[in-house]
């Protein structure tokens, strides 16, 4: 038996200091408590920049301007597989802030493995590693 796959966009934004943003999952959620990259599941027909925009809107109270894709990954939860679109906002406007009640921090890239994060998150934190090595 297959797993049910949920499609999922996630954003990595960077600070003036290279830190990027977690958020905190809030209690009532699916794994509360754990932290991840903002972002969330794509609506039926939406693509991954529409989606990205959409829901750093209803989460952060951003607008995003410019992206890139970084990666793509699969992760198996036991009830369902995530298959995660992960993209660098470049620029965007307004200053993000938890418009659902979610804690957020800024985290070097060096020291997210130290984080409480999602288990699909973890190549995320690779990648970032490898990109800071990079610059």
């Amino acid at each position: 038996m297959s797993l049910p796959q949920l499609r999922v966009v996630a954003a990595v934004l960077y600070d003036p200091q290279w830190r990027v943003l977690i958020a905190q999952r809030p209690p009532g959620k699916p794994l509360a408590g754990y932290w991840e990259f903002p972002g969330g599941k794509l609506a039926e027909g939406e693509d991954e920049a529409a989606a990205l925009r959409r829901e750093l809107s209803e989460e952060l109270g951003i607008e995003v301007q410019t992206s890139r894709p970084l990666l793509m990954l699969a992760h198996d939860y036991s009830d369902r597989r995530v298959l995660l679109a992960v993209h660098v906002v470049e620029q965007y406007l307004g200053v993000p802030r938890g418009l659902e009640g979610q804690p957020l921090k800024w985290v070097s890239p060096t020291v997210l493995f130290g984080e409480n994060l999602l288990p699909a998150d973890r190549p995320i934190v690779e990648a970032l590693n490898r990109e800071a090595a990079a610059r």
